[in-house]
C-alpha cells in the first residue's frame, strides 16, 4: 500500500513523464497513415560512394517493408546536397525512390551558402523538398518518432 508521500511522488513522476510518453507515440503521417516504421537518413557527405550507400539503404528498406508501412526521409545538407543536383549521375535512382514514397529534403541554408560563395544557386531536382535547416529538420523528425540512421 502506498503512503500519502509515495502516492504524491508517483503522481508527480507520471506528470513529469507524460510529455515523453506522448512523444513516444508519433501521430499518423497524412501521406503514410499506415506507416509502422519511420526512418530519417542523414546525408552530409559529398562522396559518391556514401551517397550511393544512402540510396541503397533506402531501397533495401522499401524492399524489406511494404512501401506503405515505412516512411523514409533523406535529409541532405552540406556536401550531401550534391546527390540532389540535377546533373548528378544518380538522379534516376533518386527519382525512382521518390516515386516509391521516399522523401528527399534539401537544406536551404546550404543552398544559400553556396550561392553566396559562388554567385550561383545550384540546380536541384525539382521534387526535392526544401527545409530551412537540415540538421534542425533531422532533430524535429527524431523528436517525432523517426529513427536516425547515418549510413
Amino acid at each position: 500500500m502506498l503512503t500519502r508521500r509515495g502516492a504524491v511522488a508517483a503522481a508527480a513522476l507520471t506528470l513529469a513523464l507524460s510529455p515523453l510518453m506522448l512523444r513516444a507515440q508519433p501521430a499518423p503521417l497524412p501521406d503514410k497513415p499506415f506507416a509502422e516504421h519511420r526512418v530519417v537518413l542523414q546525408l552530409s557527405d559529398g562522396d559518391a560512394k556514401k551517397q550511393g550507400l544512402v540510396l541503397s539503404v533506402a531501397n533495401n528498406l522499401i524492399k524489406a517493408y511494404d512501401p506503405d508501412k515505412i516512411a523514409i526521409e533523406v535529409v541532405a545538407f552540406g556536401p550531401g546536397i550534391d546527390l540532389l543536383r540535377t546533373e548528378n549521375a544518380s538522379r534516376a535512382r533518386v527519382e525512382s525512390l521518390m516515386a516509391q514514397g521516399v522523401r528527399f529534403d534539401v537544406c536551404v541554408n546550404t543552398l544559400d551558402t553556396i550561392e553566396r560563395e559562388t554567385g550561383k544557386r545550384p540546380a536541384i531536382i525539382p521534387s526535392a523538398r526544401p527545409v530551412q535547416v537540415g540538421v534542425g529538420h533531422i532533430l524535429s523528425l527524431t523528436e517525432n518518432g523517426y529513427t536516425l540512421v547515418r549510413p
